[in-house]
């Protein structure tokens, strides 16, 4: 790696730009009001304590959840079941969004309307048109917003992308990106329709999303789960706005790029038997000028490259660099080119081969806590009215990459995507009608 003229070693905290260890001094005290106190909620919640902040209000239409969440914040938060009454509250300087996907965008904007600085899960949206009027509110009154896409705060990613973008793997032609697991035949499993349960507000939980009887698995919630709403387009995108979003995050940062030019995706339900409506199989394909990036996600099968579940691995023409959340490793090409030149030799001559090649073999281990630097940055950023490290139009562009893949998936079509005007060069009208949605009335997302 001395070839592309950087070092080995970590990048320190101090150079990130921020501490993890200041303690809010009397005068610059941030006060939180937390929308959606689900397993997300506390986590993040807890996360923002860490750093000093005082949780003035918290927010969730089931009670249990809000029982939770005041409790957590030590029993001193004011509560309602209404996301209005936060952003009402003059007490509260900013505003966590950890709702299920599809009551993102309305809070969100209402919040920075409300003047708050907002820090918002991923993805930020369910539909791409949601997020282009997430980054117009947040420029239009002035607020720091950031993506919960907290990888880009760990260190081993920063050195990873460090390492691509200097030209340490060469040429990188091609990338993929993957979840894989085994839920066969049940899946989630199968819910019947029924009455809601105690405390939950169903019609405020659905909010702008269709009006449909109360099911378990749209809402999903009980111990030790994640909740299964991931798995219903109405309020999410499945796997890639779930996932594959944190993966093509770092794809694009590392890559420097904005978005790809085309989309292609193919998916089906073959085995699984549940009663949610996203692909058990799916292979997503993006173009971009470059280079062409992949997510595969299998749900009947959890054999893996590298024995890890998900991961990225970009492909250059000096070595392949994978990477996931405990770390990252590089691999050398073979010194001699062809297509043929493992099928020829042994694997102690391969071996010899790789340790010869252009660049060495290198390896860098987690060694921080991503996401409690990323609240960290958030609210140092709070405070200068810098640009957070993972900025809304970041997080914009990094969802809505695989929002239209599922545009794509659903309508059966290649999608041609004008990155830098945000729109659709080609796709039919069915392509074009699921870049939004509607909202049920009384809802509205306005700028």
């Amino acid at each position: 790696m001395k070839r592309a003229g950087f070092a080995t070693a970590a990048v320190s905290l101090s150079m990130a730009g921020f501490s993890t260890t200041k303690v809010l001094g009397a005068n610059d005290r941030i006060r939180l009001g937390v929308i959606g106190m689900g397993r997300q909620g506390l986590d993040d919640m807890q996360n923002f304590m860490r750093h000093g902040v005082e949780v003035a209000a918290v927010c969730d239409v089931y009670q249990p959840n809000l029982d939770k969440g005041l409790a957590a914040a030590g029993g001193k938060a004011r509560t309602s079941k209404d996301f209005r009454d936060v952003l009402g509250d003059k007490e509260v300087d900013v505003v966590l969004i950890t709702t299920p996907d599809h009551w993102h965008a309305l809070p969100a904007v209402e919040a920075c309307k409300a003047g708050k600085d907002v820090y918002v899960e991923k993805p930020i949206c369910v539909a791409v048109e949601e997020g282009q009027k997430m980054v117009a509110a947040a420029r239009k009154y002035n607020r720091v917003v950031q993506a919960g896409l907290w990888q880009r705060s760990n260190q081993h990613f920063q050195k990873a992308a460090e390492v691509v973008q200097s030209g340490g793997l060469g040429k990188v032609s091609f990338v993929r990106t993957w979840n894989y697991a085994n839920n066969y035949p049940k899946g989630q499993g199968v819910y019947a329709d029924s009455e809601p349960p105690a405390g939950l507000d169903w019609n405020f939980w659905l909010g702008p999303a269709p009006k449909v009887p109360y099911n378990f698995q749209r809402f999903g919630v009980a111990e030790n789960r994640w909740s299964t709403f991931r798995y219903f387009y109405d309020y999410a995108n499945g796997w890639p706005g779930d996932w594959g979003v944190h993966l093509m995050d770092i794809v694009q940062w590392a890559m420097k790029t904005d978005g790809p030019t085309g989309i292609t995706a193919m998916g089906f339900k073959h085995y699984i038997t549940d009663n949610t409506e996203t692909p058990d199989t799916l292979q997503i394909t993006w173009e971009y000028p470059d280079f062409i990036a992949t997510y595969e996600n299998r749900l009947c099968n959890a054999n893996s490259m590298y024995k890890h579940p998900y991961g990225i691995e970009f492909h250059g023409t000096d070595a392949t660099l994978f990477l996931d959340r405990s770390g990252f490793e590089v691999f050398p090409e073979p010194v001699e080119q062809g297509d043929y030149r493992d099928l020829h030799k042994s694997a102690a001559e391969q071996a010899g081969g790789q340790q010869a090649g252009k660049v060495p073999a290198m390896k860098m281990e987690k060694v921080d806590d991503g996401l409690a630097i990323h609240v960290g940055n958030f609210l140092d950023c709070v405070r200068t009215r810098n640009t957070p490290r993972s900025d809304i139009e970041y997080g914009h562009r990094s969802s809505s990459c695989c929002l239209l893949a599922n545009v794509a998936l659903r309508t059966r079509e290649h999608l041609e995507w004008d990155v830098a005007n945000q729109k659709l060069l080609k796709g039919s009208a069915a392509a074009k009608k699921l870049l939004g949605r509607e909202y049920r009335a009384p809802w509205k997302l306005t700028v």
